[in-house]
């Protein structure tokens, strides 16, 4: 199969329509990260994500809806997504709080599923993942079309493609089309959020942290502590977001000290004069993913900057964290942290 990057002008997003509407698979920007993306209620479509993916079908896929002014838990009901029945009064008027705020936007919801969404999408759990993306692309595809189920448009476990052209290098060969909307805003996942008791859980941390998700909705949200067996979103798996080779963390730049020659180091500011000098000296490839180590830009640039690093030829790579676990920081910590783990 040939696979072709297309302007995600009116004729780009007629030929991936075309796609979509034949059962095949397309590529496309969101604010996150680039998905791939299928008719969510088609199983060969949804079959061919995790074919083009190498996904195991116990990782749910994310459904992706078109924005409606006024949406609710209501909406979703209707669409035959969600059962409203499921879900306590307090923590309804709490979602639809979140759902009035966020959406559209990089917020996903895990919510008691309706029997009609197929068990492929959810990997058999009883809940499904929903979202409304941002991106003017995606909204396009969107109101034209069907639910979307579009996990990361990357093969799995693989470093997430925040750009048309390192969906290319992941999976030419694999799908028809991929729709170029330019970097991504954001660069990290969706945050995703499921009931817990009488509360709120955020199953993955991005852009939007516990403490706005408390802010809005009324309700405390704690951090999902779940074993990695119970995958109950995508992005909970120990080892995620990895690139080829290990990857070492550092919190302290005195560590720098023990760096081998030809080293990959990310950072989230410059160096001083003096550590340039060293790593210089080292055949260190710096990537720095802000100037003055602002975290939105850093997230914005984190994934490529990691496959520009785990593409080039060097003997290891390095990755700065951030210093603080809270809000945008405990996302980057996240992505990093599962980035180094030991692959399976």
């Amino acid at each position: 199969m040939s696979t072709q990057i297309v302007c995600s002008d009116p004729a780009g997003i007629e030929a991936a329509l075309s796609c979509l509407r034949a059962g095949q698979l397309v590529a496309i920007p969101t604010e996150t990260v680039y998905g791939l993306a299928g008719n969510a209620f088609e199983p060969e479509a949804l079959a061919q994500i995790f074919a083009a993916k190498e996904r195991p079908h116990f990782d749910p896929l994310i459904v992706h809806l078109s924005a409606v002014a006024g949406q609710s838990l209501g909406d979703l009901a209707q669409q035959q997504l969600i059962d409203l029945s499921q879900i306590p009064l307090p923590q309804q008027h709490a979602l639809n709080r979140l759902i009035a705020y966020f959406w559209p936007g990089p917020m996903t919801l895990v919510l008691p599923r309706h029997q009609r969404v197929p068990d492929l999408v959810t990997s058999g759990l009883d809940t499904v993942g929903l979202r409304v993306p941002a991106h003017p692309v995606a909204q396009a595809l969107l109101a034209a079309s069907f639910p979307l189920a579009a996990p990361s448009a990357n093969r799995f476990g693989r470093i997430s493609p925040t750009s048309a052209q390192a969906v290319y290098a992941e999976l030419a060969g694999r799908i028809p089309l991929i729709l170029d909307g330019g970097p991504c805003a954001v660069g990290l996942e969706s945050s995703i959020i499921g009931l817990q008791d009488q509360g709120l859980v955020l199953l993955r941390p991005g852009k939007i942290c516990a403490d706005q998700i408390e802010r809005v909705s009324g309700l405390k949200c704690v951090p999902a502590t779940a074993h990695p067996a119970e995958v109950r979103a995508p992005g909970m798996l120990k080892s995620h977001y990895a690139p080829r080779q290990d990857l070492r963390l550092f919190t302290d730049r005195s560590e720098l000290q023990a760096l081998a020659p030809r080293q990959g180091l990310l950072l989230l500011s410059p160096l001083d004069s003096a550590l340039l000098s060293f790593c210089q000296q080292k055949e260190t490839q710096l990537e720095i993913l802000s100037q003055n180590g602002d975290l939105i830009e850093v997230s914005q640039h984190l994934f490529a900057a990691l496959r520009r690093l785990d593409q080039a030829d060097l003997a290891g790579l390095w990755a700065e964290l951030p210093m603080a676990e809270a809000g945008l920081a405990h996302a980057i910590c996240d992505r990093l942290t599962k980035a180094a783990a030991p692959k399976n």
